[in-house]
């Protein structure tokens, strides 16, 4: 008689930094609504009681000290061992009771990674000045940059496999690490999805740690990046077709000069533009081995997942 399969193991992680407020109700939350979950709360240096609270409250309370959720991220992939991790955010703006539901979807469809998306339906005042407009900006440059349609890549409701946690290695420590899970998800191959949720304004009392033109920045500079990492051969085409064009912008009149006078006049702009199609050439022999080299990575990684899959 065929033993059954266990149950996976499910762990709810919940970053917080300075979420007293809020932190008790999150955890009560998602207990009730993951009842066999685990629930951990990594305290990112709260100074207002966060990990007391959440202590009592009967989460499992982790230290994690190296600032910014990124960091908390990589902590959690080194301490928490689990099937699916529920990562969610301590501030009380996302409804636990889509839980069960996205677990039912993440292991319908054999997800290794599935966001919880805001813009279908949000309470007004929850997203702050220009937030939505940038959330869509990033969302629409991420989709045309990666080829695949997403709508909210900073979302902070998200449900991790093993297998993500695995062979995905953050490098950002602060709130750009959203954007940089479905980021490594996309050019690791590992099957993204997202689901609709609810999403609430923070009360009055707890204010946002964002910081709309910062964290802007940061995220923008980690796409740019991740795109130059994860696909060279288009990175460094488009730099090598530029410095080309430069060059040949920067060169005609000492072109012309040579046609008509079979002298070149223009000495500096001739040097000039010989450097930039000496560039051009460069970035183009960069483009054209990095892209090798991403290749045998993706590879790799494909075989790292393989052997994880078959020993479970």
């Amino acid at each position: 008689m065929t033993a059954e399969p266990a149950p996976p193991q499910i762990a709810i992680v919940i970053p917080c930094f300075n979420e007293a407020l809020t932190v008790r109700k999150v955890i009560e939350d998602f207990s009730r609504a993951v009842p066999d979950a685990m629930v951990y709360v990594f305290d990112n240096n709260s100074v207002d009681g966060t990990g007391e609270i959440a202590r009592a409250a009967g989460a499992r309370v982790i230290v994690s000290p190296i600032q910014g959720k990124g960091n908390v991220i990589r902590h959690m992939s080194r301490v928490v061992d689990a099937d699916i991790y529920v990562l969610v955010d301590g501030d009380d703006t996302y409804s636990a009771d889509a839980a069960p539901a996205m677990l039912e979807r993440f292991h319908l469809d054999h997800l290794d990674m599935l966001v919880g998306t805001r813009l279908e339906g949000f309470e007004k005042g929850s997203f702050r000045a220009f937030h939505q407009f940038g959330n869509r900006l990033i969302s629409g440059l991420v989709s045309i940059l990666f080829r695949k349609r997403l709508t909210d890549v900073l979302s902070g409701y998200r449900i991790l496999s093993r297998s993500f946690v695995d062979v995905v290695y953050l490098r950002r420590g602060g709130f750009e690490v959203e954007t940089e899970m479905t980021l490594q998800a996309l050019t690791k191959h590992l099957v993204v999805g997202e689901m609709p949720v609810q999403y609430s304004s923070r009360p009055e009392e707890s204010p946002s740690k964002l910081n709309t033109w910062g964290d802007g920045w940061l995220i923008v500079k980690c796409i740019v990046l991740l795109f130059k990492d994860y696909r060279p051969l288009v990175f460094f085409l488009g730099l090598a077709t530029l410095l080309a064009m430069g060059s040949l912008v920067v060169g005609s009149a000492p072109i012309r000069d040579y046609i008509e006078t079979a002298y070149v006049l223009h000495v500096p702009r001739a040097i000039l533009a010989t450097g930039l199609a000496i560039l051009s050439l460069t970035a183009l022999t960069a483009g054209l081995i990095l892209d090798t080299v991403v290749r045998l990575h993706e590879e790799t990684v494909k075989f790292w997942k393989q052997q994880m899959d078959r020993r479970r």
